[in-house]
């Protein structure tokens, strides 16, 4: 399954909002967007909403974006 995320990285809390009207979901993260440590937060913080293996989530899209296209495997 591929889902399309907003995030807001150095946030005060980590959550996980969605779907919206438009299918996405918005992810807050305390990581900063350095390093790949915020795509890492998001992988892990997706995971555990989908209740998912970590290995299993992966930015496919959108790296160095805030808008993003992650893969969750099945």
């Amino acid at each position: 399954m591929k889902i399309s995320i907003k995030v807001h990285a150095r946030s005060k809390r980590e959550s996980v909002t969605g779907p919206l009207e438009d299918g996405s979901y918005k992810v807050d993260v305390k990581a900063p967007p350095v390093d790949g440590a915020a795509n890492e937060a998001i992988c892990e913080l997706l995971a555990g909403y989908f209740k998912k293996s970590k290995s299993s989530v992966r930015v496919i899209l959108g790296s160095t974006n805030n808008r993003k296209v992650v893969e969750i495997e099945d």
